[in-house]
């Protein structure tokens, strides 16, 4: 039975009013409607103390626009959050009044839950993250150590990107040092000096964008994207020069976005500078995924959020039926030295191989490609996305290499012979798999042999030798046929 659900989260964030609506496998859910509102909750609380209009009706009507959008979608799995701003605010039980009113029961999130649920949200899309996530919301900024897909030392601080000017201001010079203290006061870094900081909301990675942007980054992915640590430090002064011009050319963010990222670069400074980070490693998934993470029985934790995601992909392509996995172990005696790295990758694009049938003949390459280069996948760093991309690229009919990076040449002809692999398996079997309990490939120093039942020695064409003798080519044997 496959493993899927519905269900809709509703984040009451200091800075937006956010419906997410998440679709697809449980362990790596797709968001299929998306929608925010810019409401700036958090806006007054470092002076008033208060959730002040207009933001407050905005949120109610945005909430109330939210209760109709899932109900005419039929979800009834329905989580409704908040965090610092009404965590905080003098009013914020009257708003949690208010959005009963109109349909929600708001789960009110003490400092402790957010940090703990942004850390398992990286988790669900890092599974091996070992190092500290900080979570930069409008009113907060939550600390937590993430190791061996748990969380600990959990801490939440008033330092959101709307409360750090009134900050600055109050503390002029010492703005750097009363980050670094408060830091320093609730035990961070300890014995967790030097570790990668995973950087987890909205104005981080808005920043991230600034940072792509300025460097010409080619694959301008956010999440995965990684920085170093003096990047932050040269993006403080960066933005210290320049008017808003600039960030207004970074592409899909708001105006109101867009303000929050010199307040994000001016605390990251010192937060790098307290913790000791080695590097800066962006996550798209937060909060919201690390609460339906959270939620999920261990066993299915435990998947691997890039197979899960790709043979639900493969399930929704499949002509006939779903042919990755048997595929997978068809070809694997070729690639018997890979490492369990390698395996993953090239069973990953064993469930996308139908990803470009539809495609205009002469675009199914660059299709393929695309798939794996833009797809929303977990678990998967820049370079295992070029690795991806050139393996279906190649199964795809792409002729020569995607990337010229010399420092990925072996890797890369690796993924060339995965692709001239799979490609020789469609052909042969058609989009089915019956033909892959009935034939086999084997290979030897000299030879690249494929075997068939004498029942099944008809499926051997024109095509599938021609197919065949690619593929030895690639690996650098010739090529045999045989019938038992």
């Amino acid at each position: 039975m496959v493993d899927t659900r519905r269900v809709a989260i509703i984040d009451i964030g200091s800075n937006s009013v956010r419906l997410v609506v998440y679709a697809g496998p449980a362990r790596a859910p797709q968001p299929i409607f998306n929608e925010k509102l810019m409401v700036g909750l958090g806006a007054n609380l470092a002076t008033s103390g208060r959730i002040e209009e207009p933001g407050y009706s905005r949120a109610i009507e945005g909430l109330s626009r939210f209760k109709m959008l899932v109900a005419a979608m039929g979800i009834t799995d329905v989580r409704c959050v908040a965090t610092a701003a009404v965590r905080d605010a003098s009013n914020g039980a009257d708003f949690i009044r208010s959005a009963k009113a109109v349909g929600h029961d708001i789960q009110l999130l003490p400092g402790r839950d957010e940090a703990r649920a942004a850390g398992y949200g990286v988790i669900s899309a890092f599974p091996d993250a070992d190092g500290i996530v900080a979570d930069l919301g409008g009113g907060s900024l939550e600390l937590v150590r993430v190791h061996g897909g748990t969380t600990a030392h959990h801490s939440s601080f008033p330092f959101g990107v709307l409360r750090l000017d009134a900050l600055a201001h109050e503390h002029g010079k010492g703005f750097a040092k009363t980050i670094r203290r408060a830091i320093a006061a609730a035990g961070w870094p300890g014995v967790d000096a030097g570790l990668p900081l995973y950087l987890v909301g909205g104005s981080l990675r808005a920043l991230a964008r600034y940072d792509m942007l300025v460097t010409r980054d080619t694959m301008p992915i956010v999440s995965g994207h990684v920085m170093a640590t003096h990047a932050a430090l040269n993006l403080h002064r960066r933005l210290r020069q320049l008017g808003h011009g600039e960030l207004e050319r970074l592409k899909g963010l708001s105006s109101a976005r867009v303000s929050t990222i010199p307040a994000a670069a001016s605390l990251l400074v010192p937060l790098i500078a307290q913790l000791q980070s080695s590097a800066l490693i962006i996550s798209a998934s937060g909060l919201r995924e690390g609460l339906l993470f959270q939620d999920l029985p261990p066993d299915v934790r435990a998947r691997d959020p890039l197979l899960v995601a790709t043979a639900a992909e493969g399930r929704r392509i499949a002509r006939f039926a779903p042919i990755g996995a048997a595929m997978n172990a068809w070809i694997a005696p070729l690639f018997s030295d890979d490492g369990p790295a390698d395996n993953r990758l090239r069973q990953a694009a064993c469930h996308l191989c139908e990803a470009a049938i539809s495609a205009n003949p002469d675009f199914r390459a660059e299709r393929a490609a695309e798939l794996a280069l833009h797809g929303a996948w977990l678990g998967i760093d820049m370079v295992e996305r070029k690795i991806l991309a050139q393996t279906l690229f190649t199964s795809a009919g792409g002729s020569g290499r995607l990337f010229s990076d010399a420092s990925l040449d072996t890797r890369m002809s690796l993924a060339w012979q995965w692709g001239l692999a799979i490609r020789l398996a469609l052909r042969l079997s058609g989009g089915t798999a019956g033909i892959f309990a009935s034939s086999r490939l084997s290979c030897d120093d000299r030879e690249l042999t494929l075997r068939f039942d004498s029942a099944s020695a008809a499926m051997m064409g024109e095509q599938v030798q021609r197919r065949l003798n690619q593929l030895a080519s690639g690996l650098g044997l010739t090529a045999r046929v045989e019938v038992h």
